[in-house]
């Protein structure tokens, strides 16, 4: 099963600046204003590497991937960044507030052993785009190194990771910073031959869930076949036969998924998608307000006004999806009683797939209903993704899109199950939250 190693880790020196200002999310979430944003947030912050900026003037030898090598390497040099000097692994802990609680998510960063998805040893569940691997692939070439780490998921109901681990938490960590989300970040170095031993003889016994990162996993495995190729040596074992990951327990009380929306583009009118949804759906009408003063409202019922899921009896939750079209309210879309959909999936998937919300609204409402194929899943011209219920709002508000489509959050045994199974979600079907920060650790190969 999984072959996890300690490795020579990159971090920021002391003198680099307050890790609040130099770290980043992944790339996937940072757009332009962003970027300028955290361009502007210090001269040594990780966006340099990880999402530098591009440029009309830009040739093969001179873009985003050739200059955030120079720079890469120019921190080394001046001692901006620094490396290791010996193999560790690096336990992290991140403290935040979601709905008012307080919770923390431990994780532990290490070397995975690059397997392709057949023999079962890392499992994705999410569909990638080609064109995003291809940008991940020339940086990763030029820069030869994993900015950014994988999230995995491992199951340990027993927490032997944190059992074996424990005594390694109780000395001052190494990084202790609040970032600008007021998350409490601590990581600590650990370099303890007998205790990254005991992890490494636990973990063999396990798979690993890609939860996020299925762009930079199948990059980092095209990225190896390259290297290979250009060494010609095939046989022997490089570090660059593993990718950087932040493993996460499947267990852990600090796991927390939510859910990402749907903007759609489309020449249907509301009164036509009203007619077709009515065959399957039943339909409650929500009023809204100008000001958006009741999405909260709205929002709430869609979350706790579902029929009970038979994979996890104790959440209520199935079946039901928002709607906002533009025409002053909101509706919630429940699955009628007894109603058995047309086969809308795709053949060999299963009935959990099948019944899943995004499964639902993907492949028979989007699909099936509204004639917007997989073709169109990738352009945001035609869809749109956002987690900001009051963005989806306005852009239907201002033409831009016409209907707005809001999910409940994945089950975390929904996304397992159809991962074991060898089944595949729509892209942004699960977002894992908080995610996973780039600057603690760079791995070089």
């Amino acid at each position: 099963m999984a072959n996890v190693i300690p490795f020579k880790g990159v971090r920021y020196s002391s003198g680099a600046g307050a890790m609040s200002l130099l770290i980043t999310p992944p790339y996937d979430i940072i757009n332009e204003k962003k970027q300028e944003y955290f361009y502007q947030l210090h001269p040594n912050n990780i966006i340099r590497l990880e999402y530098g900026k591009s440029y009309p003037y830009d040739t093969k030898e001179d873009n985003r991937h050739t200059r955030a090598a120079a720079v890469f390497s120019s921190w080394l040099k001046e001692g901006i960044l620094k490396q290791e000097t010996s193999p560790a692994i690096y336990l992290c802990q991140e403290r935040f507030n979601h709905e008012g609680r307080e919770k923390t998510r431990s994780s532990f960063i290490c070397g995975v052993k690059l397997e392709p998805y057949e023999k079962g040893v890392i499992i994705p569940h999410e569909e990638t785009i080609p064109k995003h691997k291809a940008d991940r692939l020339s940086l990763m070439q030029a820069c030869k190194a994993n900015f950014s780490p994988i999230f995995g998921l491992y199951v340990d109901p027993d927490r032997i990771v944190e059992k074996v681990t424990c005594a390694q938490m109780q000395r001052d960590p190494d990084i202790n910073f609040i970032d600008e989300n007021n998350h409490h970040h601590s990581l600590w170095v650990v370099t303890d031959n007998g205790v990254i031993s005991q992890v490494q003889r636990f973990m063999a016994a396990q798979r690993i869930f890609i939860a996020d990162g299925h762009h930079r996993y199948e990059t980092a495995l095209a990225y190896r076949d390259w290297r290979r190729g250009q060494e010609k040596t095939p046989l022997e074992e490089h570090s660059y036969d593993y990718v950087m990951m932040s493993l996460v327990n499947l267990n852990d009380p600090g796991l927390v998924i939510l859910p990402t929306h749907r903007l759609i583009r489309t020449n249907i009118k509301a009164e036509n998608l009203f007619n077709l949804l009515s065959n399957y759906f039943d339909l409650e009408y929500f009023p809204m307000e100008k000001s958006h003063e009741n999405l909260n409202i709205f929002i709430s019922a869609l979350k706790y006004r579902s029929k009970p899921d038979k994979i996890r009896e104790s959440t209520q939750h199935r079946n039901i999806i928002g709607l906002y079209t533009g025409e002053g309210g909101l509706y919630l879309l429940t699955l009628k009683e007894a109603i058995s959909l047309p086969s809308f999936a795709p053949l060999g998937h299963s009935p959990v797939w099948q019944k899943m919300d995004v499964s639902i609204l993907h492949y028979f409402i989007f699909k099936e209903l509204l004639a917007v194929g997989e073709e169109k899943w990738t352009d945001e011209n035609h869809l749109y993704y956002s987690r900001n219920e009051d963005e989806l709002l306005s852009m239907v508000d201002s033409g831009k899109y016409q209907f707005a489509f809001f999910l409940n959050p994945t089950f975390i045994e929904e996304m397992t199950f159809v991962a074991l199974n060898g089944e595949k979600l729509p892209q942004k079907s699960t977002y894992f939250y908080p995610k996973i920060i780039t600057g603690l650790v760079i791995n070089m190969f």
